[in-house]
């Protein structure tokens, strides 16, 4: 099992504001899964691969995607408070899944 956090590498953000927009997306997908999956990716190791897109064209493709697939996933915007306007789209997280489901949406992309 495991969960793909998509983040934009259009917006040029701080190594900071990354960690903490792929924190807000892996968190908010998370509270959307139902509690088995959410007990099974626990318990082995909660893994996660962090990837990149180039717009929010793409994220919102992705999540399309993961929506029809029935897998669980959340968009994040910025609050606006450091560096992005608000309303910014910065990150997408799909899963926690099975591997290959969450492949099927994520798999084309490039590690971040």
């Amino acid at each position: 099992m495991k969960q793909a956090i998509v983040a934009r590498a259009d917006l040029g953000m701080g190594r900071g504001k990354l960690a903490a927009q792929v924190a807000h997306a892996s968190l908010s997908a998370y509270e959307d899964t139902d509690s088995q999956t959410r007990k099974r990716w626990k318990g082995g190791g909660q893994k996660k691969v962090v990837l990149k897109a180039n717009g929010e064209s793409e994220l919102f493709k992705l999540a399309d995607k993961a929506e029809r697939a029935g897998i669980p996933h959340a968009i994040i915007r910025d609050a606006g408070h450091t560096q992005l306007d608000p309303g910014t789209v910065t990150a997408l997280a799909v899963g926690p899944g099975e591997d290959d489901e969450i492949d099927r949406v994520t798999g084309d992309l490039s590690l971040y």
